[in-house]
């Protein structure tokens, strides 16, 4: 008699699971890629130094030869801030012939070191800072006397022909003459 249940359940079990397979559509899952575009920024680009200025500047080519030469090149693309009275080339050329090659040779160094640290003032000096009178110690212990007449700022004698131009470690005043240490 048991046997005979089990017989008997058996189809219904078959028709049951018949049913079950057909009657409902199976749901198929499926896995969607998501590809997601990351657009990576760019890194921030950092303000160009008061080196990187003169080196893009066509006006102050002998300024970074001077630079190069004297081996302040690395000292001035450093932390700073520096302000710097830069001597445009044509400043350059206005002194007695000979003089700028004379001062490019590796035994005048000291010399070179000495006038260029003479136009470098730690700090950031602003045009808007400096005052009629106005006395800054240079990076070689020497000083400057700052003028302004008429909305001219002069620097020993000196032009200032562009003031202001700010780098990531300090900022420039562009002079049309050369600043000679006594």
């Amino acid at each position: 008699m048991k046997r005979m249940m089990y017989v008997s359940a058996l189809p219904a079990l078959a028709i049951l699971l018949w049913v079950t397979a057909c009657g409902s559509p199976q749901k198929e899952t499926t896995e969607e890629e998501t590809v997601m575009e990351v657009e990576e920024a760019a890194p921030e680009e950092a303000a160009p130094s008061i080196v990187d200025i003169a080196v893009g500047s066509p006006d102050h080519g002998t300024l970074v030869t001077a630079l190069t030469t004297a081996e302040l090149v690395e000292t001035l693309s450093g932390d700073g801030p520096f302000t710097v009275f830069a001597p445009t080339d044509a400043a350059f050329a206005a002194l007695p012939e000979g003089t700028v090659a004379s001062l490019l040779e590796p035994e005048n160094k000291e010399q070179l070191t000495g006038i260029l640290t003479y136009h470098v003032v730690a700090g950031n000096v602003l045009a808007a800072d400096l005052s009629d009178g106005q006395v800054v110690e240079t990076l070689n212990g020497k000083t400057l006397l700052v003028s302004i007449a008429d909305g001219t700022v002069k620097i020993n004698g000196a032009k200032v022909t562009a003031a202001d131009l700010s780098g990531s470690n300090g900022v420039i005043h562009v002079t049309d003459g050369v600043l000679i240490p006594e």
